[in-house]
């Protein structure tokens, strides 16, 4: 079976503070994360911006997180206000891999690999792989 893999990194800063953490994390404070996009499929798809079948997804889909607020990403935001949970490494993960996935089409098997910094990253995916 065919299969592609699509592979996209991007960075974004903002602040977040970790409600109930006993420690410095509790404290508002900032990260420039890195992002690292995996995304696989058994077929080839059109995309917002080309009507025929002839990649996974567009990699404009799955850097959305990369874009300000006001343009529905994360970059310059208190991830406090956008998230509806703690925003741990792994609650961010999970939030970038729920939000994108609303936005490629289905059959696509994601997953997002967050750094807080350069030896501190949490991968995320939903595959039982």
């Amino acid at each position: 079976m065919p299969t592609w893999t699509l592979h996209t990194e991007f960075k974004f800063d903002a602040a977040h503070f970790i409600e109930g953490y006993d420690g410095k994390c509790g404290n508002m404070h900032g990260h420039t994360y890195k992002v690292h996009v995996s995304a696989k499929s058994h077929k080839l798809n059109p995309s917002k911006y080309l009507d025929t079948d002839d990649m996974v997804c567009d990699f404009r889909e799955l850097k959305w997180a990369a874009k300000s607020p006001k343009k529905g990403g994360l970059d310059h935001a208190v991830l406090n206000e956008e998230l509806t949970v703690n925003p741990t490494a792994e609650r961010i993960a999970e939030f970038i891999y729920k939000e994108t996935m609303q936005r490629i089409p289905d059959g696509i098997s994601l997953k997002i690999t967050v750094w807080e910094t350069e030896t501190c990253w949490v991968e995320y995916t939903e595959d039982n792989v």
